[in-house]
């Protein structure tokens, strides 16, 4: 059972959330907090998988308590959700660690197939939301520094091609046919970016591709 907890500062769309998974099989919500200090006391407190995290709220935003709840070094997985598809605080939350950014506006199967697509380690990255998120950001980031571009040499031709696909925000099927390889194959190669580039998990892989130039 998925354990989700809701932070958010709007009791409606804490309600309305609880609703959705209280309603899968998979599911349930162990915890509602209205800022984000309650929301990194409440995961010390308690097992939580996966914290739905609201960007904007009094005491401590989301940003700030994704970085706390990261730093805490435990399982728990942060997924972002807000009114604002391109937001400056987003960007920082999913630098600070968050496994994935969604808006309040998902379709419920959407939200929910987030919900375990980053209980299980993975990162949602193919919303288009998020595409734009980074794409609007990307020239913001120090991507063409040669200390970045350098971190880039330790990866094979191969390694190199997946890089790119990965930061379009291609999956794994995507890139499985336009490289021309099976999805196993995929799989390992992005295991290895991950543990060459020192990325904590496929967003923060993207990130990386962006600082490092990729296109």
């Amino acid at each position: 059972m998925i354990k989700v907890l809701l932070a958010d500062d709007q009791s409606l769309v804490r309600s309305g959330f609880r609703m959705l998974i209280d309603s899968a099989d998979d599911m349930e919500a162990v915890g509602e907090v209205d800022n984000g200090q309650q929301a990194v006391d409440m995961v010390r407190s308690r097992p939580v998988d996966v914290v739905l995290m609201d960007i904007r709220m009094p005491v401590m935003d989301g940003t700030e308590a994704t970085r706390q709840i990261s730093e805490l070094g435990g399982n728990t997985k942060v997924l972002v959700l807000t009114t604002f598809d391109l937001d400056d605080y987003v960007f920082a939350a999913l630098r600070n660690g968050a496994s994935g950014f969604l808006l309040k506006d998902a379709r419920p199967e959407e939200l929910l197939g987030a919900i375990r697509s980053v209980a299980a380690g993975d990162a949602v990255v193919a919303p288009s939301a998020t595409r734009r998120l980074l794409t609007h950001f990307a020239d913001k980031l120090p991507g063409t520094a040669p200390a970045a571009e350098s971190r880039l040499e330790v990866l094979t031709e191969r390694e190199n091609e997946v890089l790119r696909e990965v930061a379009r925000g291609a999956n794994n099927t995507e890139i499985s046919q336009r490289l021309y390889m099976a999805e196993g194959t995929v799989k390992t190669h992005i295991g290895r970016l991950l543990s060459k580039l020192g990325a904590r998990d496929r967003v923060h892989l993207v990130l990386i591709a962006l600082e490092c130039g990729v296109r």
